[in-house]
C-alpha cells in the first residue's frame, strides 16, 4: 500500500515532469547573467558561505525563489539549471551521459571558482545529482540536503517485496525515454498537463504555478534525464558518503501518510552513515511550493 501511494506521487515525476515546468529566472535570484557550461548554467546572488541549489527534472531554478532571498542575505547562492530546461538550449544534453555531465560541469565550476565544501541542496533529480557529486568528488560538498529524492528511484516501480536492479528496470526506462522524447515539437494538451501535474503538489496555488511554468523543457533532454534517473542506483555508494545528509520528505493524509513515509525513507537511506530526517506534512513532491514556510525553516536550520 505504501509503495502504491508513493508511486502515485513520485513516479509521476520521472515520467511526466518532462512536460510540466517552465522557465522564469527571477531577477532577484540572478543579478548577473548566468554562466553557461555544456550541461548546465549557473547563476549567483548574495555573499557569504556558499550554498548550491540544484532543481529537479525539467524544473527551472525559479523553483527556489521562496528561499533564495533569505539565503542571499548571508550566503553566496549558486543556482544551477540544466540546459534544455526552462527554455534554454539543450547544449550537450541531447547525448547520453547527461547526469555525469552535470556533475562534471558543477565540479569543474566549483574548482575554477575556488569554492570549497559548499552546502548543497537538491530536489528530486537534483537530489540524485547531489549524491552523485558527493560520491565522485567528496571534497565538493560540505553537507547535503536531499529533498524528496531516492538513491534508486526505480524501487518505486518494482513489485512489493522485490529488490529491483538496473537490469530489471532498464526496458521500462527505455520505453519511458522514447515516450517522452516523442513529444518533441508537439503541443501539450491542457487536460493532459493537468493530469500530469496532479499529485506532484497539493495546494491549488502550487499547481497553478507549475502549470504557469508550462512546458518549456525540451522533451529530448527530459527523456534522457528520465532514463538515466531510473537506471542510476546509488545505494551501494551510500556508505562511502561521509558528509552529513539531511533528507527532507513530504507526507499527507491522502497518502503517503507519515506512518507510511517515515519507515520507507529511512529504509532507502539506511546505508548512509550520517543522515537526519525532516518530514513536512500536508505536502506533495514540491515541498517548497506546498509548504514554503516549513521548507524555508528547514533550509535555514540546514545552512546554519
Amino acid at each position: 500500500m505504501m509503495i502504491s501511494h508513493l508511486k502515485l506521487r513520485l513516479a509521476a515525476s520521472a515520467v511526466t515532469l518532462a512536460a510540466v515546468l517552465h522557465p522564469q529566472v527571477c531577477n532577484a535570484q540572478a543579478a548577473a547573467r548566468p554562466t553557461t557550461l555544456p550541461h548546465i548554467s549557473i547563476a549567483q546572488t548574495g555573499k557569504g558561505s556558499p550554498v548550491v541549489l540544484i532543481p529537479g527534472l525539467a524544473t527551472p531554478r525559479d523553483v527556489w525563489a521562496g528561499v533564495t532571498p533569505q539565503l542571499a542575505a548571508h550566503h553566496r547562492v549558486i543556482l544551477v539549471q540544466v540546459n534544455g530546461f526552462a527554455g534554454d538550449a539543450p547544449g550537450a544534453n541531447l547525448q547520453p551521459g547527461l547526469l555525469d555531465g552535470i556533475v562534471a560541469d558543477l565540479h569543474g565550476w566549483l574548482a575554477a571558482n575556488r569554492i570549497a565544501k559548499p552546502a548543497v541542496i537538491g530536489h528530486s533529480m537534483g537530489g540524485l545529482v547531489a549524491l552523485m557529486l558527493a560520491k565522485a568528488h567528496p571534497e565538493d560538498a560540505g553537507k547535503l540536503m536531499i529533498v524528496d529524492s531516492l538513491p534508486f528511484f526505480a524501487v518505486l516501480m518494482a513489485p512489493p517485496g522485490v529488490d529491483p536492479t538496473v537490469a530489471m528496470v532498464e526496458p521500462q526506462a527505455k520505453m519511458m525515454r522514447d515516450r517522452v522524447a516523442a513529444g518533441y515539437g508537439k503541443p501539450i494538451d491542457p487536460a493532459t498537463l493537468d493530469a500530469q501535474t496532479k499529485g506532484l503538489a497539493l495546494k491549488p496555488d502550487s499547481l497553478a504555478r507549475m502549470r504557469g511554468w508550462a512546458a518549456a523543457a525540451d522533451p529530448r533532454v527530459s527523456a534522457e534525464a528520465v532514463y538515466e534517473d531510473l537506471t542510476t542506483d546509488l545505494r551501494p555508494a551510500l556508505p562511502s558518503i561521509a558528509m552529513p545528509i539531511t533528507l527532507v520528505y513530504p507526507w499527507n493524509d491522502a497518502g503517503p501518510t507519515k506512518t507510511m513515509a517515515d519507515p520507507f525513507y529511512r529504509r532507502q537511506y539506511a546505508g548512509a552513515p550520517h543522515v537526519s530526517y525532516v518530514d513536512i506534512g500536508d505536502s506533495g513532491h514540491f515541498v517548497m511550493l506546498d509548504q514554503p514556510a516549513a521548507f524555508a525553516a528547514a533550509v535555514a536550520d540546514f545552512v546554519q
